[in-house]
């Protein structure tokens, strides 16, 4: 957020006790010094393990907590495309719901069950499906869903609804993008994204 981002992407997981944390992988020895899968433990269990900056994994209550009333808009992706985490919507919802976020959240998820499960519970926040294959029809398909947009891996020509691409770090790309007038982009490197939307807008 000191770095001036317009958003914030992050990926929720479940604890073995119901608990949402923010964490990119199912398994732990990626990202931490801990081995095993984040299901597999409770809260208590791992703040034992250290990221790489010596932080613990962080709770998604700490993380809306940090955001606080900044000026971002948040992204928030189910991960429950390889581990279902049953009843994670039902936990995340309420909590972003009281938040004090100065922005709308959009959830995202691979798994549209999962992305339907939260509409069903909370119709009011915005709903995007996350792809790396082409979609034959993707605004039919928002449609039939009732999705807000795509977030597909590279740009769906033809599309009329939202995109916003993931993670595209090559300027050249882009530049593409933003004459394309996407919806947003995903990036490993803000400052540089930031600049080449100045050059080329």
């Amino acid at each position: 957020m000191t770095h001036g981002a317009e958003g914030i992407e992050t990926d929720l997981h479940l604890t073995k006790d119901g608990v949402p944390v923010i964490i990119h992988d199912e398994t732990l020895h990626r990202t931490t010094n801990g081995i095993g899968q984040v299901a597999d433990y409770t809260l208590a269990e791992l703040r034992q393990f250290r990221l790489p900056n010596g932080e613990c994994i962080p709770t998604l209550a700490d993380f809306l907590q940090l955001v606080g009333t900044a000026p971002v808009q948040l992204n928030l992706e189910f991960k429950t495309d390889v581990e279902r985490y049953p009843g994670i919507e039902e936990t995340v919802l309420p909590l972003v719901k009281e938040a004090p976020l100065a922005k709308p959240v959009i959830f995202s998820s691979f798994n549209l069950a999962s992305l339907l499960v939260a509409q069903s519970i909370d119709p009011g926040f915005e709903y995007c499906y996350l792809t790396d294959r082409d979609l034959k029809d993707p605004d039919a398909f928002c449609q039939e869903y009732q999705l807000a947009g795509i977030h597909p891996h590279h740009y769906l020509a033809g599309a009329t609804v939202p995109q916003r691409i993931w993670t595209v770090n090559d300027p050249a790309v882009q530049a593409d993008l933003f004459r394309r007038g996407v919806a947003g982009i995903f990036t490993d490197d803000f400052e540089r994204a930031q600049q080449v939307r100045e050059e080329w807008l």
